[in-house]
């Protein structure tokens, strides 16, 4: 009888199945191809600290962050990590941990801290030569984001950000000081983060600054979440591809780099077997992946979106569709989760999954009161492995197999413990890896040319408005002392690209006793 209910379950589950199966592959590093890049990643504003330190000039999260309630439990970048001042010893827990590359981003105000209307900071530009020698020095691979969600404050002031066309021009002076002084080592260089997740939050939601949005999304006290996210990402986008067409003109052949753009990526299964809901799929994954990378790779926004937004969504001319399109020699893609999407179209949907700016979609991590995978910390994001594997297998078809890589994937538990004992015995996260880096492995296997795979996050740092309430990293961060202690996880994955195996076992001691010694690295 248990093994005949076990059965139901899985069957009416089988994202449990799958899980369940993909936990129980011995994934190897020899799954990956020669010369793949396994590696951490983190950002600027996360990790740093030293907010106003040496130089730096205030972006819009020293100020957002700031204002009481914005942030849970209103922490602050301020201090984040003190990457700033440890950036040597944390360099040398990715080297325990057997990495071969490391995701970081610039400081846009450490390096301008008035944007264009002051004068480049060489404090900021002896920070990060520093690390990238030190990187380099190591065997690290440095990939390096351009802009990470921070941008200056003034350039807020003066005109409001992305919302201006202005904005365009600002990033790529900022983007040709940073090819200049680091180009001749830096070979891939990535010009934004996730561009299509900033304007959601920023103009839809409204919970990123400059906190614009409109009901139904929400009762800000400026913005309209129906057209202000198209116009931002329209000059995200501009200002994305000018960059990269100042770097292939005078920067690439000379420097020898690469240079693409990473997107936030999801994967969507229909809510209900119905062709209503597998439409809703199609039109979900064009308004949240296709929208970015339909117009660096093809010079035009997704089809769906014309339809359905129709003049809302901008058009960009003939002349800047010749440098918009191919504006990308990879692409990155952010992967956490996996969702349903409803169709509103022809059904009833709640509040907001009816408009145009969502595609008439409405998306949801649960059906029938059961969640489509195991929860995560963040309530939008569930543990999908195989949503992985589509996703990849999407990109690679929508784009003709253009080389990918995976630069952030990670977990952040449901229940945060705060015994330190309990953060670091973290097998959720162990399992997590070792899930998403089975289902890669599959789509590499069948022949999608992805070249690299990031863990977010190397530390447990600032996650935007979530503060330090969420715990991506592979080392726990004690928030008093800022020492770095190893969890279960970083002690699996350096087992896993020392061996070749995703072996754990006989782990749990050794992560207490690191505890006990937090001077001690991998």
């Amino acid at each position: 009888m248990f093994l005949f209910l076990s059965f139901l379950l899985l069957l009416k589950n089988p994202s449990l199945a799958q899980s369940l199966n993909d936990d129980g592959q011995d994934v190897k590093r020899s799954h990956f191809p020669d010369g793949f890049f396994f590696g951490t990643s983190t950002s600027s504003y996360q990790v740093e600290g030293a907010y106003i330190e040496d130089g730096k000039g205030l972006n819009n999260w020293d100020v957002f962050s700031h204002i009481p309630g914005n942030i849970k439990n209103n922490d602050n970048g301020d201090i984040a990590d003190n990457h700033y001042y440890r950036f040597m010893e944390d360099i040398e827990l990715m080297c325990s941990l057997g990495t071969n590359a490391y995701r970081f981003s610039i400081s846009w105000t450490r390096i301008l801290p008035r944007g264009k209307f002051g004068q480049v900071n060489p404090r900021g530009i002896m920070f990060y030569n520093k690390l990238i020698d030190n990187l380099l020095e190591r065997g690290l691979e440095p990939f390096v984001t351009i802009h990470h969600h921070d941008i200056p404050q003034e350039l807020v002031d003066r005109y409001g950000g992305w919302l201006s066309p202005l904005m365009q021009e600002d990033f790529v002076y900022f983007a040709e000081i940073c090819f200049k002084s680091f180009g001749d080592r830096i070979k891939n260089w990535i010009t934004m983060n996730e561009p299509n997740l900033l304007v959601d939050m920023s103009y839809i939601r409204g919970w990123y600054p400059p906190a614009h949005c409109s009901p139904p999304f929400g009762n800000c006290s400026a913005g309209n979440s129906d057209i202000e996210p198209l116009i931002a990402m329209h000059n995200m986008i501009l200002g994305h591809a000018k960059a990269v067409k100042l770097y292939r003109e005078h920067f690439q052949l000379k420097q020898g780099g690469s240079i693409g753009i990473v997107g936030f990526t999801e994967y969507f299964e229909p809510l209900r077997d119905n062709e209503l809901d597998r439409q809703a799929v199609s039109r979900a994954l064009a308004f949240t992946n296709a929208w970015l990378f339909d117009a660096v790779v093809f010079g035009d926004y997704p089809s769906e979106m014309r339809l359905y937004l129709g003049s809302a969504l901008p058009t960009f001319s003939p002349e800047e569709t010749s440098y918009v399109k191919g504006s990308l020699d990879f692409i990155g893609m952010n992967f956490y989760t996996s969702l349903y999407a409803k169709d509103c179209i022809h059904s009833a949907c709640i509040s907001g999954g009816d408009r145009p700016i969502r595609g008439f979609v409405h998306t949801t991590g649960e059906r029938d009161g059961e969640p489509i995978g195991g929860r995560c910390g963040n309530p939008r994001f569930f543990v999908v492995p195989e949503g992985m594997e589509k996703i990849v297998n999407y990109m690679k078809e929508r784009y003709n197999n253009m080389p990918m890589f995976v630069t952030e994937n990670g977990f952040s538990p449901p229940q945060q413990n705060d015994q330190v004992q309990a953060l670091l015995q973290d097998t959720n996260r162990v399992n997590f890896h070792k899930s998403c880096l089975a289902a890669l492995a599959r789509a590499i296997r069948n022949g999608a040319d992805v070249r690299g795979y990031f863990v977010w996050s190397l530390v447990d740092n600032f996650e935007w408005i979530d503060g330090y309430s969420q715990r991506y990293g592979l080392y726990y961060v004690d928030r008093q002392t800022l020492e770095r202690v190893p969890k279960l996880s970083a002690k699996w994955y350096k087992n896993f690209l020392a061996n070749g195996s995703s072996n754990h076992n006989n782990e749990e001691d050794l992560t207490i006793r690191s505890f006990r010694n937090t001077n001690a690295i991998i």
